[in-house]
């Protein structure tokens, strides 16, 4: 079968398509999908560039995210069946976790991991998954939309809602515009009745924002020490929660725009993962660094039911033939792109009847 691998770490070009994979079979509890689409998130470039600790079954086949149709079903596989459209949540939990621990701990269980990341990912013609992962969809859902929900909208829901504690009338500052979380954390963050203040790295950027609902957007390019002016529109008080995928870049200023007792999530790292930091500002504003990412099979269920009633709606920058991954994370990689970019797989693509 056709798929796109890795064989080693590196730049784009270690990216591959191959024909020659094996089919998989499933096996108990397991179902296997052909896949309608695909979608990739920055886990992608880093797992691409590889990390101390990180140890891949090569080939490894990329992308953390994907919808498809059920082909086949293993034994003890109930519920579901050949033909039936399904989404998946791409995080794997062993059998032996599941019946161990119960609630978050799940999570931290051994040999919990996410497809794309510690396990082969959606890039493929066929993906085997379990049956548990499967939540059925909407005929009238496209599988793009599906696979573009995911990851980065358990990300921003368990963050934002379960870890955050998110309240209506509260205000929420999202550092960057154009990343698959921060779109979702904005739709997410509006659909709670709590005002939205996005900080874009353009006019362009800060526009796109604004239509999917931001209240205010403070363009940086403009306005570089984006923290005063944060500070000076909600009249020297600070907003309530902030959004922080960046890191080193943009945290001690979303120390500076978040009011005394309020909330930073760290939901990434994008701009790097070490920095000094000055603790004064914690305890004397009593700020709380609350730190998330992905959620549980719950979160997932949750906001897919919401993508299906169309309460939040993926925000797709890109489509692209499964071929074309290396132009995907280029597009990733130098920010050319304003929400996820998709790869769809032929006539499988799961366009709306």
């Amino acid at each position: 079968m056709k798929a796109a691998v890795l064989y080693g770490h590196g730049g784009r070009e270690v990216l591959q398509i191959v024909h020659d994979l094996p089919v998989p079979e499933p096996g108990a509890g397991e179902v296997r999908l052909k896949m309608g689409a695909a979608a990739l998130n920055r886990l992608d470039l880093f797992v691409r560039e590889g990390w101390k600790g990180l140890n891949l079954h090569m080939p490894h086949v990329t992308a953390s995210d994907g919808a498809g149709a059920v082909e086949a079903v293993g034994a003890g596989v109930y519920g579901i069946a050949p033909g039936d459209r399904v989404c998946v949540d791409p995080t794997i939990i062993p059998p032996a976790v599941l019946e161990s621990l119960s609630g978050d701990d799940v999570m931290y269980g051994e040999g919990v991991g996410i497809m794309g990341e510690h396990y082969a990912g959606f890039g493929a013609e066929y993906v085997v998954v379990p049956a548990r992962n499967c939540l059925k969809m909407p005929d009238t859902l496209a599988f793009a939309d599906a696979a573009a929900a995911g990851l980065v909208y358990v990300t921003a829901w368990a963050s934002l809602i379960r870890k955050g504690g998110l309240r209506a009338g509260e205000t929420v500052l999202i550092v960057g515009a154009g990343g698959g979380v921060n779109t979702a954390s904005l739709q997410i963050t509006k659909l709670a009745g709590a005002r939205v203040i996005v900080v874009g790295s353009s006019a362009e950027r800060c526009a796109q924002a604004a239509a999917l609902g931001a209240d205010v957007t403070i363009n940086r390019a403009d306005e570089p020490n984006w923290s005063k002016a944060v500070y000076a529109l909600t009249h020297k008080q600070g907003v309530d929660v902030v959004v922080d995928n960046v890191g080193v870049a943009t945290l001690f200023d979303s120390i500076r725009a978040v009011r005394k007792g309020g909330r930073i999530l760290i939901v990434g790292a994008t701009s790097g993962p070490k920095m000094e930091l000055d603790i004064r500002y914690l305890f004397s504003k009593q700020i709380s660094l609350i730190g998330s990412t992905m959620g549980s099979h719950e979160d997932y269920v949750r906001v897919m039911r919401l993508v299906f009633g169309g309460a939040l709606k993926p925000v797709i920058g890109a489509r692209l033939p499964l071929e074309q991954i290396a132009e995907g994370h280029r597009l990733m990689e130098a920010g050319e792109v304003f929400g996820k970019v998709v790869l769809e797989m032929g006539e499988a693509s799961g366009t709306t009847p």
